[in-house]
């Protein structure tokens, strides 16, 4: 199979505590192993707050940009943003979200395939459920909204955590497994959606 090597990037995955009480485990897997993704690890575990702090990055460049994406998403709405520096106010979100990520049971996965990041990232929506398409996972199962969560004061419930990017997937993945955790296997499929020919269909 050509080219199999570029074909198997990998994303992180965690349905977060609000998806796991919900029941939508299942639902959330069955959608990401229908379009072709392969599951190539995955666990049940209840984070300690140390590990969630770890996952919610305070790299500046994050959280600027974090907070920058926050304050655009309010004023695109017509809201007034909550405060004035967008790294302050990331920081806030880091804290509410490691509490809300540490408070039971979550599902953590790494998915594995052509253009994993991208492709999950499409599936599950955007990060405010109430502005997520139909037809995403959050768009479909949760009616949560940064508003809702800003009058509670709390994190947004919005069923699942996805790497934005390549390069966030490749630091995010290791800190929730080792890499003698994550499986390297083929499945029948991925002849069918990554062999340039199809050799060997008919006899």
């Amino acid at each position: 199979m050509k080219n199999f090597d570029n074909k198997q990037e990998q994303t992180l995955v965690i349905v977060k505590p609000d998806g796991v009480q919900r029941g939508l485990i299942g639902e959330v897997i069955k959608r990401y192993e229908t379009c072709g993704l392969k599951l190539v690890a995955l666990k049940m575990l209840i984070p300690t707050k140390e590990l969630a702090l770890k996952h919610y990055s305070t790299d500046p460049d994050w959280a600027f940009k974090s907070g920058t994406k926050a304050f655009e998403s309010y004023k695109s709405k017509g809201l007034t943003p909550p405060g004035n520096d967008p790294i302050e106010f990331a920081e806030t979100i880091r804290k509410k979200v490691a509490n809300f990520m540490s408070s039971g049971p979550v599902v953590a996965m790494v998915w594995q395939g052509m253009g994993a990041v991208a492709v999950v990232r499409k599936i599950t929506g955007s990060t405010e459920p109430l502005t997520s398409a139909p037809g995403t996972i959050r768009g479909d199962y949760t009616i949560d909204s940064y508003s809702a969560s800003d009058l509670d004061d709390r994190a947004v419930r919005n069923i699942i955590h996805s790497s934005g990017s390549v390069d966030e997937a490749l630091k995010e993945i290791p800190i929730w497994f080792d890499e003698k955790e994550i499986l390297k296997f083929r499945l029948i499929s991925e002849e069918i959606i990554y062999d340039v020919n199809l050799d060997g269909i008919l006899e």
